[in-house]
């Protein structure tokens, strides 16, 4: 008797510490495994590493044809499909030039000594105080937000605007068609205020970039606008979030970064790997243009693909130890920032702002624990990754 289909999203791990139990079996029994998705469609679950990174980076699994009909649900709406993240060769490949030119790892790395400022400038306004503090509102969300703003050169009043307008976006669509339109027309306006009087940043340089006589529409403008700004922040206050949890659940670990902050880089990938930045584990779904053999398991054309990228990165056959937490781990090719073409374009400004950020509160809260239990931790639901409402810290 054939078993029933399994059913995705899949059962809530019990911890954020870990995978779902069941998709650790599927690595280990059946790495490619057809489930049935919550709008009916099937699909094919992935989940050993190396699947999951030729997904990512083979041709063949394409991000534009999930806006086919009969595709997928999209959990980011049109911003899933008209963004970077929604796009394949050749479209996708002249638009990262274009932004990749404006967006370059120079104007990254410039940006190092002023995040070191915001860092201190958040740990000083969070730590003035007796205590407890709480993380989210003080340190994790703003820090993101004003590093991006600085970034697009968004003026300190106007950047918790831009994060309603991000958080919007965020949503579904669907539910909130009115605050996703006034959202839209907010960064409308904020491109055209910065056509009008252009400045030192990165919106300025992405309206003047012009490549080999090529631009920017108006609509892919706002588009990868939007899709910068919110990939700007809101994964790295999760990170810097469940970084601090996961320490805080390896004293040991925590102490010995403490006592040597050279390690810090190395860390920041270790807690990259390790962090479940969601309790589905699964990267944006891909559709099959051709028929594939991936795992032993010949996929159909047309078929939707889903990459459990967070499971994939405890992959027994890719990294030793892999459920252990290893600061040090010398060899660590991760899949946190994606690969191939849809490797994160804003990959090293996260490191940057991660590697700050935990540098700043491993030296200013030496005593960092938590102030309440930590099963009393609450996180917002309906979202992609694990947002906290609060993280109350002594220091």
């Amino acid at each position: 008797m054939s078993q029933p289909m399994p059913s995705y999203p899949l059962p809530p791990p019990p911890s954020i510490y870990e995978p779902p139990p069941v998709l650790v079996d599927f690595q280990r029994n059946q790495p490619v495994v057809k489930v049935r998705m919550a709008d009916g469609i099937e699909a094919y679950l992935v989940s050993r590493y190396a699947d999951v990174r030729q997904i990512l980076v083979d041709r063949r699994f394409s991000r534009a044809a999930v806006k086919d009909p009969g595709g997928p649900a999209k959990e980011l709406g049109e911003l899933e499909t008209e963004s970077l993240i929604g796009m394949d060769p050749p479209r996708h490949t002249r638009l990262r030039k274009l932004v990749s030119y404006a967006f370059t790892p120079r104007r990254v790395e410039e940006l190092r000594p002023r995040i070191a400022e915001l860092v201190d400038g958040f740990l000083d306004k969070m730590l003035v105080g007796p205590g407890p503090v709480d993380l989210v509102a003080g340190f994790s969300t703003p820090l993101p937000v004003a590093v991006i703003s600085e970034l697009f050169g968004i003026p300190e009043e106007e950047r918790w605007k831009c994060k309603e307008w991000s958080d919007t976006m965020m949503g579904d669509w669907q539910v909130d068609p009115e605050g996703t339109a006034a959202a839209v027309q907010g960064f409308k306006e904020l491109i055209d205020s910065r056509r009008d009087k252009p400045g030192d940043d990165l919106l300025t340089a992405l309206i003047k970039v012009n490549v080999d006589s090529d631009r920017l529409t108006d609509e892919e403008l706002l588009m990868v606008s939007i899709g910068v700004m919110i990939g700007g922040h809101e994964t790295t206050t999760t990170q810097i979030n469940l970084f601090v949890l996961t320490l805080l659940r390896f004293p040991e670990q925590l102490a010995a970064l403490q006592a040597d902050p050279g390690k810090i880089p190395a860390a920041v990938e270790e807690l990259s790997r390790f962090i479940q930045l969601g309790e589905t584990g699964v990267m944006l779904p891909r559709v099959t243009l051709e028929p594939v053999e991936l795992g032993g398991t010949l996929i159909p054309a047309g078929s939707t693909v889903l990459p459990a990228f967070m499971v994939a990165n405890r992959d027994e056959l890719m990294f030793t130890e892999p459920d252990g937490l290893k600061l040090d781990r010398p060899a660590n090719p991760h899949l946190a920032f994606g690969a191939g073409v849809h490797h994160c374009l804003g990959a090293q400004l996260a490191r940057v702002e991660l590697q700050e950020a935990m540098k700043g509160l491993l030296a200013r809260m030496p005593n960092l624990r938590l102030a309440v239990p930590e099963s009393e931790l609450r996180y917002t639901q309906g979202l992609v990754v694990r947002r906290l409402e609060e993280l109350p810290l002594w220091w």
